[in-house]
């Protein structure tokens, strides 16, 4: 009998129109014989069932189902596509963990402390984790330039702490620069971290739970156009992403095992991809994305048709998986 999979995206982030095209990619993707598969659109005013023809049907939020045409639709599954909040920073799945209802993302402790990038790289120091000097900063705060030089150097890159796709960043090259790069920052979260510039190889690792193994992709090098890996690289086609990376055998076999040793230390479930840079031949970690893109030409789906995994067998192992864990 046909699985039922709420196909969940969008979000309240600014990196809604993303999830919206991860979502629609992972609706084409999954293999219809084996499941009924449901786009459903969550937004702070609205959640909703959106059919082919558009129409919209609203989602009982007190147990996660739709009523169609008269006609309850309860979900078996639910296929996590949503990047940013509520998707990716434990809020979603706290709700579906409380519901019972098998979900593909990783747990709700861990999609929060990764969703933060200062808690994570503070979670990972204690395990030899090599990562960029930083700088913390919060709404309300004393902006302190040469505090600010002083712990990171210029250039560095100011950040919301807890935003993707490359919302609220800035490389910074002066004291001068400071304030507009953490305005910028602060209208994507009321936390920012200030990083020093790490000047090397920028990689992508993806990691996953294949057929019940932890595996880990072919790597990507990132080759950007612009100053750094910022949106216009990531989706307007301004980098190049070259899989597998142009790395030295030791090199590959030290991010790979950093990466596969921070999935296994915070205890990750489903999709992940960490991203490294490497200094001085020593990989650094910058940061994990627990709902990375989607899409056909994201760096993830790229690493798994490198490693023989078609889009439609990576989505489907995703739903597997979840189902094995919460039978």
């Amino acid at each position: 009998m046909k699985k039922n999979i709420a196909i969940i995206m969008g979000g309240y982030s600014s990196e809604y129109l993303i999830s919206l095209k991860s979502g629609s990619v992972v609706y084409d993707s999954l293999p219809k014989d084996a499941y009924n598969a449901y786009c459903v659109h969550i937004f702070k005013d609205k959640w909703v069932y959106v059919a082919d023809d558009l129409k919209e049907y609203p989602v009982n939020k007190a147990d996660f189902s739709i009523l169609v045409e008269g006609s309850k639709i309860n979900f078996d599954c639910v296929f996590n596509a949503i990047h940013g909040s509520p998707g990716e920073d434990g809020t979603i799945q706290a709700y579906f963990e409380l519901l019972s209802i098998p979900h593909t993302s990783c747990g709700m402790y861990q999609a929060a402390l990764t969703f933060n990038k200062r808690d994570c790289l503070s979670a990972l120091k204690p395990y030899g984790i090599l990562m960029a000097d930083s700088y913390f900063l919060n709404v309300g705060d004393a902006i302190a330039p040469t505090a600010i030089e002083k712990a990171v150097g210029f250039p560095c890159f100011v950040k919301a702490n807890k935003a993707g796709s490359s919302f609220g960043i800035t490389k910074v090259y002066s004291k001068a620069d400071l304030p507009k790069a953490i305005e910028v920052a602060f209208k994507e979260d009321d936390e920012l971290i200030i990083e020093s510039f790490l000047d090397g190889t920028e990689v992508s690792v993806g990691v996953i739970r294949y057929k019940g193994v932890t595996t880990v992709l072919p790597i990507t090098e990132i080759v950007t156009d612009n100053d750094f890996f910022d949106y216009e690289a990531k989706y307007l086609g301004k980098s190049q992403e070259i899989t597998p990376a142009r790395l030295s055998a030791t090199q590959e076999a030290d991010v790979r095992k950093a990466a596969k040793h921070i999935y296994e230390v915070l205890k990750l479930d489903g999709f992940s991809r960490s991203e490294f840079i490497f200094k001085d031949g020593q990989p650094h970690f910058l940061e994990v994305n627990t709902i990375p893109g989607l899409t056909k030409e994201s760096i993830l789906p790229q690493q798994a048709a490198q490693a023989g995994i078609s889009m439609s067998d990576l989505f489907d192992n995703a739903i597997q998986q979840a189902l094995h864990k919460n039978p």
